[in-house]
């Protein structure tokens, strides 16, 4: 029974290290399906972080630290587009710019505003953070192992923005492949020159696309400061846009082989997490520095060779100029 309680646990941890990684993984897969690569993901995932820690904090509201996380990624993700599409700048070194800008600008921010050493005060107000919600009879579950313990955990005790998460890969899904809206975006990701042809604005859907980037980047954001933890700290993404990118590349593109990676690379970031400290048979401890690298070494391992054929739109990264 303490196995099964164990196995429970991981299972919720996985779903909640899961959500800023499926956010952003969306938020990627719209972007790079209308043929911009969205190599900003981390940038702008760190620079919601930071304005919705910060105005949560000084307002005393969550709501509103996510209203400034998404319009502070929603503004990193125009001028990325400004660059990219008006100007078709490099797409790649657009990105790297503003993660590299948002990295040292957030906790210069923190220290000037707070003078904290680089980071928000904590969140411990009533109302400043996003809490868990538990569902009717969650606690009184929790004494029946199978199936109680399961709703407790598994389906309750989580906050708004995990349901959010496992709601958008549905909506995301039918409004890609089901609407004209999505037919239009995946359309000018493979072939602009046809989609300009039609009399549509590629640099109209582009822009659509990334800003819709910038949206659920925000949300993600602010479920890092706001939710999963109470407050900012310097480089708190620790790399986890990069793995929204690389769960997306693993997913194909497309939103449910996408959602699978995302769980995929949080169970192995909960089970290092678990496993730090813990002696293994015939092992002993394992080094806290190969755990917490657990999950970029599997990044790199399942990218390299078992993600298959990984068919990229064609247009990716190409900018597009109007033919006259």
């Amino acid at each position: 029974m303490e196995t099964y309680t164990l196995i429970v646990l991981l299972l919720a941890a996985t779903i909640r290290v899961a959500t800023p990684l499926l956010l952003a993984a969306i938020a990627g897969l719209f972007s790079e399906r209308s043929g911009v690569i969205a190599l900003g993901l981390e940038g702008m995932m760190l620079g919601a972080a930071f304005a919705s820690a910060a105005v949560a904090a000084v307002s005393g509201s969550a709501w509103l630290g996510l209203v400034a996380g998404i319009v502070t990624a929603m503004a990193l993700a125009l001028l990325l587009a400004y660059a990219c599409v008006t100007h078709r700048g490099n797409q790649v070194v657009a990105g790297m710019a503003v993660n590299i800008m948002v990295a040292g600008l957030g906790p210069s921010l923190a220290l000037a505003w707070f003078n904290l050493g680089g980071q928000t005060p904590q969140l411990e107000g009533v109302g400043q953070r996003f809490l868990a919600l538990h569902w009717p009879g969650a606690e009184a579950a929790r004494a029946v192992p199978l199936p109680g313990l399961l709703y407790a955990e598994l389906l309750s005790g989580h906050n708004l923005v995990v349901y959010f998460a496992a709601v958008l890969v549905p909506i995301s899904a039918w409004v890609l492949f089901r609407t004209r809206f999505g037919l239009r975006l995946r359309a000018v990701g493979e072939n602009p020159s046809a989609v300009d042809t039609a009399g549509i604005s590629v640099a109209r859907l582009r822009y659509q696309a990334v800003l819709i980037s910038g949206a659920l980047c925000g949300v993600a954001g602010t479920y890092l400061s706001t939710a999963a933890s109470s407050g900012f700290v310097r480089d708190m993404t620790a790399g986890k846009g990069y793995l929204a990118l690389a769960a997306l590349i693993f997913g194909k593109w497309k939103p449910y082989p996408t959602l699978g990676a995302c769980l995929l690379f949080a169970f192995t970031d909960a089970l290092a997490t678990r496993l730090q400290g813990v002696a293994l048979p015939l092992v002993g401890v394992i080094p806290v520095q190969f755990i917490l690298a657990l999950p970029y070494v599997l990044t790199v391992l399942l990218l390299a060779g078992f993600v298959g054929t990984a068919v990229a739109p064609k247009a990716i990264g190409v900018p597009y100029s109007k033919e006259k």
